[in-house]
């Protein structure tokens, strides 16, 4: 049943995406919608009777599709109308952030409830892609990760090339497979409630969404050096090497007839601690993501100044050569500048400790510091 009406589930996502009055059918926008110029002719300047023409460059907004069919947030429905929470009843656990157990626990994505489900109580809601891209990852084995059954694309035609990650799915859509391409709206699979290691009961059935960066393409190699004693089965798509912004921060701005690059949101994100290392080498972060280094810097890097915002995720990075970091050792860390007011509102999130009166990284920073340099303990 559910096969058969994919085609009427996929209009109903992309009918979800609003679309503001510039960039309706008669803007020409493609059939992609990712970044580019609709162009229309308007007379060139001095042109008799408008016979010479000039195309003008319009910008177009990201196409981004909600990922239910339930579009309560983009028609300006409070939280209470699509975020799932925990058996607390607390909307805002539902939501990303440091946003449970009384702001302790740290949830990095955004969970969905269905407005649909079967005799049974089981959900039927399908799952849309967000965006055009690439699936990178499907874990069909239910208890191979505390995801469940999930699927992760990678969306290269953005700034910055952001993953997506679709968690608890109940089934994966056939032929779903690592390397297929997906359009924005396509159906991945139907909301559900897997896991691994513990149980979701029926009435909390969701969807997990997370938006996000990839910390480093050598996770395998800082894996092993952790010594976890449990088997990677994710490769690079294991979460512990993925990084989310809040998805409600992109909506937001698509919402309010913007997003023309996901920079902007990472623009937008406030500075919660600065860190400056002692590293020469490029992290493939770097390479992967150019548009979140500052343009210009050293020639010859002497080492790296990081931006991050309060939940960790690296913002902005700068080159720094050798005479900034003079008498500083091979691969030390320093907390240039700490946010003690945006860290206190994040406290699941262990960022920065103060040790004798100097602030140094703590746990969870100094794992995305190791993670993206491959750094040993």
């Amino acid at each position: 049943m559910i096969d058969r009406m994919g085609a009427w589930w996929r209009i109903a996502a992309l009918a979800a995406c609003v679309i503001c009055a510039g960039c309706r059918e008669d803007a020409e926008t493609d059939a992609t919608g990712a970044a580019g110029a609709p162009a229309r002719a308007r007379p060139a300047a001095g042109a008799a009777g408008g016979a010479a023409e000039a195309r003008v460059v319009l910008p177009r907004p990201v196409e981004l599709v909600w990922p239910t069919p339930n579009d309560a947030f983009m028609r300006g429905a409070d939280a209470g109308q699509f975020a799932q929470p925990t058996v607390s009843g607390e909307v805002q656990s539902g939501l990303y952030g440091s946003t449970r157990s009384s702001g302790r626990q740290f949830h990095e994505g955004l969970d969905l409830f269905p407005v649909r489900r079967d005799a049974r109580g089981e959900a039927l809601d399908p799952v849309f892609a967000i965006m055009a891209g690439v699936v990178r990852h499907v874990s069909a084995r239910e208890g191979a990760s505390s995801y469940g059954r999930y699927v992760v694309l990678e969306h290269p035609e953005q700034s910055p090339a952001v993953y997506s990650l679709y968690a608890h799915l109940a089934r994966i859509e056939p032929g779903l497979v690592a390397g297929r391409a997906v359009a924005a709206g396509e159906v991945l699979g139907i909301m559900g409630r897997s896991a691994g290691g513990y149980t979701i009961p029926k009435e909390r059935a969701h969807l997990h969404l997370e938006i996000g960066l990839r910390m480093t393409d050598r996770f395998q190699e800082w894996y092993d050096g952790r010594g976890f004693g449990s088997r990677n089965e994710h490769g690079l798509w294991n979460g512990m090497n993925l990084m989310g912004l809040d998805p409600l921060d992109f909506y937001a701005r698509r919402r309010a007839g913007g997003l023309f690059r996901l920079d902007e949101v990472f623009a937008a994100q406030p500075v919660a601690v600065t860190v400056r290392i002692a590293k020469a080498k490029e992290p493939d972060f770097v390479r992967r993501y150019p548009s979140l280094v500052e343009p210009g810097g050293e020639l010859i890097v002497g080492g790296w100044e990081i931006d991050f915002g309060a939940t960790g995720v690296p913002l902005r990075w700068r080159r720094l050569g050798a005479a900034e970091l003079a008498g500083w050792r091979p691969g030390e860390v320093r907390v240039m500048k700490a946010d003690a007011e945006l860290l206190a509102a994040n406290r699941g999130r262990r960022l920065v400790r103060t040790v004798r009166g100097v602030a140094t990284p703590d746990e969870d920073l100094r794992t995305v510091i190791e993670q993206l340099f491959v750094l040993r303990r």
